[in-house]
């Protein structure tokens, strides 16, 4: 017997809300809107409901896609609209500036990290090409092991 695809799509975003909220708590640039993105990647996901994947994992990774992309639009639209750099977002901590990646490259780390998902999952929901995404990690993870020597010897 055939489960009711409505029911079924909603039990996935159930399942996934909680984890896509502490996954954008975790950025600092977003922290406060973490909510507000949760809710627009949602609203992004039941519009493109047609295209979720049969595959319980592909599904969590389509996911992991839309939120990306609902943050991807969100910092775009944030970097048009700002005429300055505000001085209280380039301050931080030494630790904290020294381990700065490209943004790719952070997404990258904290897909794997964070949210447990294989290096080549990773690519695919950053839409990066997936053959040269073990060296992108790979680097990402000999910066932040330098960052931090150079920072504890500092």
């Amino acid at each position: 017997m055939r489960t009711d695809p409505t029911a079924e799509f909603l039990g996935l975003l159930r399942d996934a809300s909680d984890r896509l909220l502490r996954h954008l708590i975790a950025r600092p640039s977003i922290r406060d809107d973490a909510p507000e993105v949760l809710a627009e990647t949602l609203l992004q996901a039941w519009r493109h409901a047609r295209d979720l994947p049969t595959e319980p994992e592909r599904r969590r990774m389509w996911l992991f896609t839309v939120a990306a992309n609902v943050l991807a639009e969100r910092q775009q639209s944030t970097r048009r609209g700002r005429s300055r750099v505000d001085p209280d977002q380039t301050r931080g901590s030494a630790v904290r500036n020294a381990l700065r990646l490209h943004a790719a490259q952070r997404e990258l780390v904290i897909l794997i990290q964070a949210e447990e998902f294989s290096i080549v999952e990773a690519a695919v929901i950053l839409g990066m090409d997936t053959a040269t995404n073990g060296g992108s990690y790979a680097a990402a993870r000999e910066h932040l092991r330098q960052a931090l020597v150079s920072t504890a010897w500092a």
